[in-house]
């Protein structure tokens, strides 16, 4: 049986954890790494997209293949974001006029974290890495809300 002494003193390891953790700026600063990431999709604004993105991130989802029903991993890599922010809304008709763009931090530590972005037709779950003082986002696994689409 733990004591109330031994549950305080975990209690306050965690909080000590915590605390070390994440600092208010890094907490702005992922979350504008989220939102530059969307925004930029938005606004047809690749250097937005660019800085929020590490050189070497991967973007993932599943797919059906709609011959055989298959399903399979399909990876984008941060070239290939580029390129697609740069024409994916040039007619400005991919997007509501006042999109969704929700950012949740799941986990954070001092040079990591998981985010959960919910944008209108899809979901994003993001792991972000400070990086010689700049937050990146380096790996996302994504899916649409109707996962039929996929």
């Amino acid at each position: 049986m733990k004591t109330p002494i031994t549950l305080m003193l975990a209690v306050l390891s965690l909080t000590a954890l915590s605390v070390k953790g994440q600092t208010q700026k890094d907490s702005l600063d992922v979350r504008q790494a989220a939102l530059d990431y969307i925004e930029s999709q938005h606004q047809v604004q690749p250097e937005q997209f660019a800085r929020s993105a590490h050189p070497r991130m991967v973007k993932r989802t599943f797919w059906t293949d709609k011959k055989t029903g298959k399903e399979y991993l399909r990876e984008t890599f941060t070239d290939a974001m580029v390129l697609l922010t740069e024409t994916y809304n040039l007619e400005g008709d991919k997007f509501p006029k006042e999109p969704r763009k929700e950012v949740i931090i799941l986990d954070m530590y001092d040079k990591t974290a998981s985010v959960k972005l919910i944008a209108d037709d899809w979901i994003d779950y993001m792991h972000i890495v400070k990086l010689n003082g700049k937050w990146q986002i380096v790996n996302v696994l994504w899916q649409f809300n109707d996962s039929e689409k996929q």
